[in-house]
């Protein structure tokens, strides 16, 4: 328990309504999970309205209600119970995380925090940014759009975003600190960074993957986008003082390069992630060898070069390895540990994972869900195939519509052939999305039936890409990797391309 006004220490209240000294069990925005004196934070939605949920958090026990003074209707009703104190701010959105961490006594302020933004490779780069640390002995979390970690545990994350509500964000870094970790690694959307759900990260190290037009629906416009993924590196110059120089990771011939330099005061560690970048960087790579199974490179860094074997297919996943060791050489981690790290990785959940079940065919499961990661994943195995390559994909509802052109034109021209299928529809019909990748497809010069068929039950789609695969050919299921349900409009379904492939597998 933890009084009020030590939970409000970081907010600027418009007014308190009833005890200010009242004691606070646990700070949280979901009603559903309201125990006895929690402090309920109505946070308004897209869909729904979180003050439309305090007379249920009320029941349930919340004893402080922290509300938004433009939604004066929902809780005007509910002032002057004596079992209950009122909060009124100016946002509820941006105050949920000052809140939470104030509950939980800062806990980013006790830790070493890397945050991974870009639109593509941000978890990759994050598995990875992790084992190099834990190489050089430092005991870490990550918070990521796969799984959590906390010290020596690893949880699956079972949300439905990656960045999750500033409040839970809050408590996995209070978790962290309590398992004894030095050092955090956190993946940032620009969704997370948008909506305050990463305000109080207090993030000493920022890495750039890159950006390409992606989620507009929701940012807009592509300027708008960017602006969100500045936000991380304006954070560093915010952030508390641990005696850590802050530092941003970028590729050095990043189109965003100057802008992110803008953003903040901190300084710049560049990488060359392809060898040929024309320019001189902190960090680049020469002699690179791609297999079908990994690579191997020679990795030049300020304190020593090496030589690299990487378990991890595919030119991208080069890439996304240098940003990890410039976020890791950045924070003093020396060319022995980064070796050894990527020497040992064993691979990413639902990224690039292959799936064996001992048929004459590869089957490979990654998560690429936007049209510049589904093309360079493409790009990446066909060369390395010897039959036909098989794609399984779709994409997901309620996101930028033009996905599915771009997907779709990315599958005409590398693909031999497509199962067209659900991924997420979310509330709109799965058959129109499917339809729309699949004129898409048309325009790029492939038949129904011949190049392409349409299936909105990805469980049959990714059957009918197994029946028709023979020896030599490669089946890759895209655009869910290791998540773990379907989400539609009134419910979820659970969901793990990896478990089903296998389980049709052994069907076979």
């Amino acid at each position: 328990m933890k009084p009020l006004a030590h939970v409000l220490q970081a907010v600027q209240p418009i007014a308190v309504h009833g005890d200010a000294d009242r004691p606070v069990a646990a700070v949280g925005q979901d009603s559903r999970r309201v125990d006895h004196g929690a402090c309920f934070v109505a946070v308004p939605g897209f869909t729904v309205d979180g003050h439309d949920f305090l007379p249920q958090a009320v029941v349930a026990g919340a004893t402080t209600l922290v509300v938004q003074a433009d939604r004066r209707a929902h809780w005007e009703p509910l002032l002057g119970g004596a079992d209950r104190t009122i909060v009124v701010l100016p946002d509820t959105r941006a105050g949920l995380s000052a809140l939470a961490a104030a509950f939980h006594d800062f806990p980013a302020r006790k830790l070493t925090v890397v945050g991974v933004t870009g639109t593509d490779g941000k978890s990759t780069t994050c598995y990875l940014t992790t084992a190099m640390l834990e190489a050089a002995g430092h005991r870490t979390g990550m918070i990521g759009g796969v799984q959590f970690k906390i010290g020596d545990e690893w949880r699956m994350n079972a949300l439905t975003e990656t960045s999750p509500e500033a409040d839970l964000t809050q408590g996995l870094l209070a978790e962290m600190v309590a398992a004894g970790c030095t050092h955090a690694v956190v993946e940032s959307t620009s969704h997370g960074l948008a909506l305050h759900r990463l305000d109080h990260c207090e993030f000493d190290v920022g890495v750039f993957t890159g950006l390409s037009d992606d989620h507009l629906d929701f940012h807009g416009t592509r300027a708008e986008y960017l602006d969100a993924k500045l936000n991380l590196f304006r954070f560093l110059d915010t952030a508390a003082d641990k005696g850590v120089p802050k530092r941003v990771v970028v590729r050095v011939d990043d189109p965003h390069r100057d802008a992110i330099a803008a953003a903040t005061g901190a300084g710049l560690v560049t990488v060359d992630v392809s060898g040929d970048a024309g320019q001189p960087a902190d960090i680049s790579i020469s002699d690179l060898d791609l297999r079908a199974d990994g690579s191997r490179f020679r990795l030049a860094t300020p304190a020593g070069a090496l030589a690299v074997e990487l378990a991890l297919p595919a030119r991208f996943n080069v890439g996304n390895a240098v940003l990890a060791a410039g976020a890791a050489y950045a924070l003093g981690v020396g060319p022995v540990a980064l070796q050894a790290a990527l020497r040992d990785m064993p691979g990413v959940p639902g990224r690039m994972e292959r799936i064996d079940a001992g048929q004459p065919f590869t089957v490979v499961v990654d998560a690429a869900a936007t049209t510049d990661a589904f093309r360079r994943v493409l790009e990446s195995v066909r060369p390395l195939t010897e039959g036909r390559l098989i794609v399984v994909f779709g994409v997901a509802g309620e996101r930028d519509p033009g996905r599915r052109d771009g997907m779709g034109a990315a599958a005409a021209e590398f693909a031999d052939f497509a199962a067209l299928t659900s991924e997420n529809p979310r509330s709109e019909d799965p058959a129109v999305i499917v339809r729309d990748i699949a004129a898409a497809m048309q325009r790029g010069g492939k038949q129904p039936g011949a190049d392409f068929e349409e299936e909105p039950d990805r469980r049959a789609a990714i059957a009918r890409a197994f029946r028709m695969a023979e020896a030599g050919d490669y089946v890759l299921i895209a655009g869910k990797g290791a998540e773990q349900s379907l989400i539609y409009a009134d419910h979820d379904e659970p969901w793990d391309d990896r478990r089903v492939a296998r389980e049709l597998l052994g069907s076979l």
